[in-house]
């Protein structure tokens, strides 16, 4: 199988890069950069999303896409978040149509239905909000439905929305709250008492590649979202000075009502936006939220449609991150 995945060099790409490779598939990726990371067996097509011309070109010959490309974050212009995730997912699509790409499998986000609640426990039923509070969420809702309409007998597409993605190489989520950590700079918001779903790296990737598997014009996997994760739901505050202690970083000390850490955020956004300041605020709406509400999820479906199992826990997967910190601690 000839496979091509869009943002290949990042974390759960490069996952599932190596998951393809394991599998005997011909892989290229779609990136910016050269990845140097990435087995030489990989095909490296530098170029951007947006450009339809490129993406026309890439999907030449391709029998499935991977498309886990999107702008990390949750702050930033609002036209190059849609420019990224809304406009460049139409673009994939086109280009699919263009090459007779049968399969397309989409990385999406637990956050295009979250508002402002807590989420405990539901299912893919949950409807999209009315409103977001970033422009990340709303752009991946946006991208999302253009994915599952453009399900038919000539495209198979599906949804795939992982929760806080793990593990060892994580550039982003560990890496930020050991750096915040030693700088003292993580506040607990609100009670402390939030259950979230997060998704260990090895779990992600194996969602990816058993949806794909399933995927056909005539299954049941075909134009559905499927909420995915380590499958069971983490203290969010424990688990963090969990990490945080068995990393030998300070544990989080101070905290904030969550009523006090939105004001903070509103507030935040509009000096930032007035100022028209390019770095992330240290808080805004959506972090606050994020920080102090439930948000996990009923993977019934996942397990159901195409056999969906954890394949690391969470207990196995911090003592395999601790060690890929420092081995001399496990």
């Amino acid at each position: 199988m000839r496979a091509l995945v869009t943002g290949g060099g990042g974390f759960l790409g490069s996952g599932i890069v190596r998951g393809l490779l394991n599998d005997g598939c011909d892989v290229s990726v779609i990136g910016r950069k050269a990845y140097a990371h990435l087995p030489r067996s990989v095909k490296i097509l530098k170029g951007d999303i947006r450009d339809i011309g490129f993406v026309n070109k890439s999907l030449e010959n391709m029998d499935v896409l991977f498309h886990a490309a999107a702008i990390p974050g949750i702050w930033g212009p609002a036209e190059e978040f849609y420019g990224i995730n809304v406009q460049g997912t139409e673009n994939i699509i086109k280009a699919c149509r263009n090459n007779q790409v049968r399969k397309l499998v989409f990385t999406s986000s637990p956050s295009v239905v979250f508002g402002q609640s807590s989420l405990e426990g539901v299912d893919e039923s949950t409807p999209y909000p009315e409103e977001y509070l970033c422009e990340y969420s709303r752009t991946k809702a946006l991208a999302e439905k253009i994915i599952l309409k453009a399900n038919d007998s000539n495209l198979s597409t599906v949804a795939i929305r992982p929760h806080l993605i793990w593990g060892p190489g994580d550039p982003h989520l560990v890496p930020r709250i050991l750096e915040k950590a030693e700088k003292n700079r993580l506040v607990k918001v609100g009670e402390g008492k939030n259950l979230v779903d997060i998704i260990y790296i090895d779990n992600a990737v194996s969602a990816h590649l058993k949806a794909c598997e399933a995927l056909t014009p005539d299954g049941n996997v075909a134009g559905k979202t499927y909420f995915v994760s380590d499958g069971e739901p983490v203290n969010l505050w424990d688990w963090i000075n969990q990490l945080l202690k068995r990393a030998g970083k300070p544990m989080v000390s101070r905290k904030i009502s969550y009523e006090n850490a939105m004001r903070l955020g509103a507030l935040m956004e509009r000096t930032y936006g007035f100022l028209r300041i390019k770095n992330e605020p240290p808080m805004t709406r959506f972090l606050a939220s994020q920080l102090a509400t439930s948000h996990y999820f009923n993977i019934s479906r996942a397990k159901n449609d195409f056999g969906y199992q954890p394949l690391v826990s969470p207990g196995e997967g911090m003592d395999r991150l601790i060690h890929s910190l420092d081995p001399s601690k496990y």
